[in-house]
C-alpha cells in the first residue's frame, strides 16, 4: 500500500477529474460535468427576479438561457429587480436551483465577501503572534478595497510566507470587485463553478500532498480506476465482510448496512461503526448530499450511542455541511447534508 498524500491529475469517461489518494485510499474525487449541465454551486449568475412564491417568502430568478433559480426569504423583493447570486446547492432534476445573494470569493488562503465587512481569523489558528501577523497582511491587502468587502483567512494560512497570502487575497479581492462591475445587465452567468484540478489546489492542501502526479491513465496506472467504477454502484465494502448499499432515490439516499457472512453477537455494532466511519468518505466520493436515512444492522438498543459518536467524529472531519438528525422510531438514523456536488453518477453518464 502506498504511503502518504498523493493527487492524481487525470480524465475519466472524457471528464477532466483530480483523486486524492490518502495511504492507499481513494479519499476524495472530483469530477468536471458536461458543458450543457444545470447551474453548477459556487458559479455566480447575474439574475432578474421573476414572481414570488405565495406563502413561502421565496422568489424565481432568471439566470439566463432558460436556467432558473430560487431565492429564499425574499421578502421585500420586486418582480423584474436585477440581482448577483451564486448557486448554493445542486438542484436535482428540473428543480430551480437554491441561490443566495451573499457572495463569496474563495482560494487557498482566504475567503473574500462582500457586504459582509469585517477580518477574521480562522478559530483552528490558536497562536496570537502568528494571528496578529495574518491580520496584519489582511489589512494591507485589503487597503484599497471598498469598506464593504470583508475577509476570513483560512486556517491553512497558518505560517505561509507574507508574500503568498498577499498575493493569495489580492487576486481574490480582485476577482470580487471584477463580478460586483458587472451587476447590471440582462441575466448572465458572470463568474462559472471551479474546475475539479482549481478545487483540489485549493481544498487539498492541509498538509500539502507529498506528490502530484499529472497523467492520462494516472488512475489506471495506479489501480484506483476499479475504485472509481466501484462507486457508481450501491454496495461499499466494510471491513470484515460487511457492506453496505448506498441508493439514491428520488426522496432521499437511502442506506443499508449489512454484516455479511459474520454471524456472531457482536457482528451487527462492528458493521455499523465500520458503517459510520466510512460513511463521509462514501458520501463524498459519491457527490451526495440531501436527506439521508441509514439503516444500520441489527443492534442492541444501548450500542446507539456508540454508533452515533463514530458517525459524529467522521463527519466532524468532512469538509461539507452535514446535520446529524437523529434517530427515528424505527431505529433508523437521519441526517442532511449539502448538496455541494453533482451526484458522480450523473456527472458520468
Amino acid at each position: 500500500m502506498r504511503k502518504g498524500r498523493l493527487v492524481i491529475l487525470d480524465e475519466i469517461e472524457g471528464r477532466t477529474c483530480a483523486a486524492l489518494i490518502d495511504n492507499g485510499v481513494l479519499t476524495d474525487l472530483l469530477v468536471d460535468p458536461a458543458e450543457d449541465t444545470s447551474p453548477r454551486p459556487g458559479a455566480i449568475y447575474r439574475a432578474v427576479t421573476q414572481r414570488p412564491m405565495k406563502g413561502q417568502s421565496g422568489m424565481m430568478l432568471d439566470l439566463s438561457n432558460g436556467q432558473t433559480g430560487y431565492l429564499r426569504q425574499a421578502k421585500g423583493i420586486p418582480p423584474g429587480q436585477t440581482m448577483l447570486v451564486q448557486i448554493s446547492t445542486h438542484a436535482e432534476g428540473n428543480k430551480a436551483a437554491p441561490v443566495s445573494p451573499k457572495l463569496l470569493f474563495k482560494s487557498r488562503y482566504c475567503i473574500v465577501t462582500p457586504d459582509a465587512p469585517g477580518l477574521n481569523i480562522a478559530r483552528k489558528i490558536r497562536d496570537e503572534d502568528e494571528r496578529d501577523r495574518l491580520l496584519e497582511i489582511a489589512h494591507d491587502a485589503l487597503d484599497d478595497a471598498d469598506e464593504s468587502f470583508g475577509l476570513i483567512v483560512r486556517s491553512v494560512a497558518e505560517g505561509v510566507s507574507d508574500d503568498a497570502i498577499f498575493d493569495d487575497i489580492s487576486a481574490m479581492r480582485d476577482a470580487a470587485r471584477a463580478v460586483l462591475e458587472q451587476a447590471d445587465g440582462a441575466p448572465a452567468l458572470i463568474q462559472p463553478a471551479e474546475a475539479a484540478h482549481q478545487v483540489a489546489w485549493r481544498e487539498w492542501v492541509d498538509p500539502d500532498p507529498d506528490e502530484v502526479m499529472q497523467e492520462h491513465g494516472g488512475l489506471e496506472l495506479l489501480g484506483f480506476r476499479d475504485a472509481v467504477d466501484d462507486l457508481l454502484a450501491p454496495p461499499a465494502r466494510l471491513s470484515g465482510g460487511a457492506w453496505m448499499a448506498i441508493e439514491p432515490t428520488s426522496a432521499l439516499v437511502a442506506v443499508d448496512v449489512n454484516t455479511g457472512a459474520d454471524t456472531s453477537f457482536a457482528a451487527g455494532l462492528k458493521a455499523n461503526l465500520a458503517a459510520a466511519k466510512d460513511l463521509p468518505r462514501q458520501l463524498r466520493l459519491r457527490g451526495l448530499g440531501g436527506q439521508i436515512v441509514v439503516d444500520f444492522a441489527p443492534m442492541p438498543r444501548k450500542d446507539q450511542r456508540q454508533v452515533e459518536q463514530a458517525l459524529r467524529a467522521g463527519f466532524r472531519a468532512d469538509g461539507i455541511e452535514t446535520a446529524l438528525v437523529g434517530w427515528t422510531g424505527l431505529g433508523h438514523f437521519e441526517l442532511q447534508r449539502k448538496r455541494e456536488r453533482l451526484p458522480l453518477k450523473e456527472v458520468l453518464s
